[in-house]
């Protein structure tokens, strides 16, 4: 096995993930869905979920509570993934997809966390200080738990910054609008899909000069040393200061596009912190996500999965 930085992943708003089908989708009648399939889910549990499916390590710190907590644990332990549960005073939330047999169509239904206080808010910067090690890779993925400071992600970034580890960050929303208005230390790097890179830009993603020069932008301005822009089944594009790669996609069979973007980020990121060059990283995220498309459900793709994406990815420099 190759050597590898640690991982820490930090997910704020967790979530248990169930996903079954039926026969239709439709309003009115009671619907007889298939036995459900329960996956812990949030944006960094899946990063470290993917890691290690990929025969990577990581160690997923994670926010819960309540007896919907106690199980997310449950499952990451499962799966073999090595978990840091920080008890907090709101019950872990579900989500949950369901997909229509006739039309192949998937609902995704997503729920808010509940909402954490202050005292939640210390315990967890207490616990993302203690376990993020000197020059690690630490990857803040997935929503922010109603409750915690605006800021929260900013003092996370502060406490990489302070033990030099390099920040991966994957977020959406207000989260992503208060990261891109006031940056701080630049992240080592942004993650941004093609939705929210249009919604952050005013304007469509068209084109990949489109994705290239919104993230060029935000190199130029310090909000990250390099920044990945999604552009869904064509593939996506790296900028950093002096680089700037576009990977195409490999075609597959779409059952489920959950979990991809957290795929790409988990599997980047590993490439990363076995120093891997930035564009090889690109290939393999995108080889990762393309692979998870191509599961069932809420499952993440494995590594000879992964691989036979990586072979079919094409690296073009801009």
């Amino acid at each position: 096995m190759r050597l590898q930085a640690d991982i820490l992943t930090i997910t704020l708003n967790p979530a248990v993930d169930l996903a079954t089908h039926v026969a239709a989708v439709i309003a009115g009648p009671k619907l007889r869905c298939a036995a459900p399939r329960f996956d812990p889910g949030g944006g960094g549990v899946n990063v470290a979920r993917a890691v290690h499916k990929l025969a990577g390590s990581a160690r997923a710190l994670v926010a819960i509570g309540g007896p919907m907590g106690d199980r997310l644990v449950s499952l990451l332990a499962a799966e073999g993934v090595a978990a840091l549960p920080v008890v907090v005073s709101g019950e872990t939330r579900q989500s949950f997809a369901v997909t229509d047999d006739a039309t192949g169509a998937q609902y995704r239904f997503s729920v808010p966390g509940e909402v954490l206080t202050a005292q939640d808010a210390d315990r967890l910067l207490n616990e993302i200080t203690a376990h993020t090690t000197q020059d690690s890779y630490v990857v803040i993925s997935g929503s922010v738990a109603p409750g915690l400071p605006d800021d929260f992600q900013s003092l996370i970034i502060a406490i990489a910054a302070a033990k030099q580890a390099r920040v991966v960050i994957d977020t959406s929303s207000r989260a992503l609008d208060r990261l891109i208005a006031y940056p701080t230390t630049p992240v080592h790097v942004l993650r941004v899909d093609q939705k929210e890179a249009a919604e952050a830009a005013h304007h469509p993603m068209n084109t990949v000069a489109d994705s290239v020069a919104f993230a060029a932008d935000l190199v130029a301005r310090g909000v990250a040393e390099t920044v990945v822009t999604g552009r869904g089944a064509e593939g996506s594009v790296l900028v950093s200061r002096d680089q700037r790669f576009f990977c195409h996609a490999p075609i597959v069979t779409v059952r489920s596009k959950i979990g991809a973007g957290d795929a790409f980020v988990g599997s980047m990121t590993l490439a990363l912190a076995r120093g891997a060059t930035p564009e090889d990283a690109l290939k393999w995220g995108v080889a990762a996500a393309s692979a998870t498309v191509s599961t069932e459900a809420t499952a993440l793709c494995d590594l000879p999965q992964a691989q036979a994406c990586y072979d079919q990815c094409r690296i073009d420099a801009l």
